[in-house]
């Protein structure tokens, strides 16, 4: 979902920008917040950050202006939340575009957008409902990563949709015609990738269980009672 430099039009790229800001102040708030009362957490952030990295790094080409890739930002939003993993995914996207031409500086706000803060954002709200409902926990996991990773591209389809509703080389008509083909084609990539990074995250997150439980519970991403039960199933 990576939006190449200089792909968005004026006022598109600006117009992300403006929306995306205020998210990533209040996420870095948060992260020092978290941070200052709780430095046991600094190695998880990093292990959030480099699956992230990692994972956005794996481009395949797609959409015109853009390309397919898992996103890695779920793990993130149910460790940390939503505000926490748009400034992972801010870091991440910067040194690739800065140094990876993954992606691009003017168009860093709608990336951030979609990948920093859109997806997280139905992540965490899908793993939440999953835990609330007491589904098991593996499974709450995959479900919330692989619809964050669909909700990324579904509003990348949104944003390019919205910047080129008419004259570029897939023009069919309108705003709603370029939707239909941009998630059309997106779809065809992101449904088995997403599914991929839905059990990557998945085994992860049991290896983070079995050697940081701790914390987790402590932090309230997982209940103690949660864990006993993980722990006396795999044993």
């Amino acid at each position: 979902m990576h939006i190449m430099e200089g792909f968005l039009n004026a006022p598109w790229w600006q117009l992300w920008f403006i929306v995306s800001v205020p998210v990533i102040l209040y996420g870095i708030y948060k992260m020092n917040r978290l941070v200052n009362e709780k430095r046991e957490i600094l190695p998880l952030l990093a292990v959030a950050g480099a699956f992230i990295f990692v994972l956005s790094a794996l481009k395949l080409p797609s959409v015109n202006g853009s390309c397919s890739h898992p996103t890695g930002t779920g793990i993130a939003a149910i460790m940390f939340g939503p505000a926490i993993s748009a400034v992972l995914g801010t870091i991440v996207l910067l040194y690739q575009a800065l140094f990876l031409a993954h992606g691009g500086l003017t168009t860093l706000g709608a990336n951030v957008f979609s990948m920093g803060i859109a997806g997280p954002l139905a992540a965490y709200i899908v793993y939440k409902a999953g835990m609330k409902a007491r589904i098991n926990f593996y499974f709450v996991v995959f479900l919330a990563t692989a619809i964050g990773d669909w909700a990324t591209y579904g509003v990348t389809s949104v944003q390019l949709a919205l910047a080129y509703p008419e004259g570029n080389i897939l023009t069919l008509g309108g705003f709603l015609a370029q939707l239909k083909i941009f998630g059309a084609i997106f779809g065809l990539t992101q449904l088995p990738l997403a599914i991929m990074e839905g059990a990557v995250s998945a085994l992860l997150f049991k290896y983070v269980v079995n050697v940081k439980s701790d914390i987790l519970v402590e932090m309230k991403v997982i209940e103690a009672a949660v864990v006993r039960k993980l722990r006396g199933s795999s044993a």
